[in-house]
């Protein structure tokens, strides 16, 4: 079995300060965060920016600063969201892939988040897939509903993608699909041969959707993004704290956990 990619999603664009204190928002404590949590055992970080004010920002020149100070400190992947927040324009998402960061999300298809609705029309995706091949930058397709994965591969088929496909399988968004243990063997026996994947739980799917995929030889991302409590009702103090956890379990299992520069072997990246 291939060693072990965490991923931590280390802001997200929904989660505030009045939600957890110890949220990452300045350009400068979301690359600190990501310094502790590449200690920790993390090889890679997915990134959104926010605004002085704490709002969600696809400003690439914030993104500037988060990618130039996280590279300062440690040797991380970052991995730019493109998903913004849900009342953003395509074109206002797409801004920091212009920076050529080694991966963006695309998340390959339209779905109800919360009590909204997070769009992604077809022509959308095709944009989206073309700006990151001219930019060189690597997809990591983001899976909401099963369907998303047939989208990805349309996007194959079409040339605006190439293998290694790397997916990631978030599941317990309200109203997308639910964060069963069915449903991610569902969603995994859909994929790819060949694919890798990784398993975003969101609230208290996240500990055993992570455990399932590293036993199934899958991968794991951990974050504030996805989740704010380490158990049930008590905060979790950093992102760098569920990286520690993954790690423990990890070791407890028989997995080996990778390096930065292994998982760019193991995603197709230049190192």
């Amino acid at each position: 079995m291939e060693k072990l990619i965490i991923t931590v999603a280390l802001t997200g664009a929904e989660v505030t300060r009045e939600h957890t204190p110890h949220l990452p928002v300045t350009p400068d404590e979301i690359a600190q965060a990501a310094f502790e949590c590449w200690q920790a055992g993390a090889a890679m970080v997915h990134v959104h920016a926010r605004k002085d004010d704490g709002t969600p920002t696809q400003d690439k020149e914030v993104y500037r600063q988060i990618i130039e100070k996280t590279k300062a400190l440690c040797p991380v992947i970052v991995q730019v969201s493109t998903g913004g927040a849900v009342w953003m324009t395509p074109e206002e998402r797409l801004q920091p892939v212009t920076l050529q960061p080694e991966m963006a999300t695309l998340t390959t298809g339209t779905v109800n988040f919360g009590d909204d609705v997070f769009m992604n029309a077809p022509k959308d995706l095709e944009t989206f897939a073309q700006t990151m091949q001219e930019h060189g930058v690597r997809p990591e397709f983001e899976v909401f509903e099963v369907g998303m994965i047939t989208n990805a591969m349309r996007l194959v088929k079409k040339g605006l993608a190439s293998e290694p496909l790397h997916f990631d399988l978030v599941m317990g968004v309200p109203g997308a699909i639910p964060g069963t243990p069915e449903n991610l063997m569902h969603l995994i026996s859909q994929l790819p041969a060949g694919a890798s994947w990784s398993v975003a739980g969101v609230g208290r799917s996240q500990l055993p959707l992570s455990t399932m995929a590293i036993l199934l030889g899958g991968h794991v991302r951990v974050g504030f993004e996805d989740n704010i409590y380490y158990t049930k009702g008590v905060l979790a103090e950093s992102n760098a704290q569920f990286v520690e956890r993954i790690v423990r379990l990890a070791g407890e299992l028989g997995r080996e956990v990778a390096t930065p520069d292994e998982a760019r072997k193991m995603l197709g990246l230049p190192l």
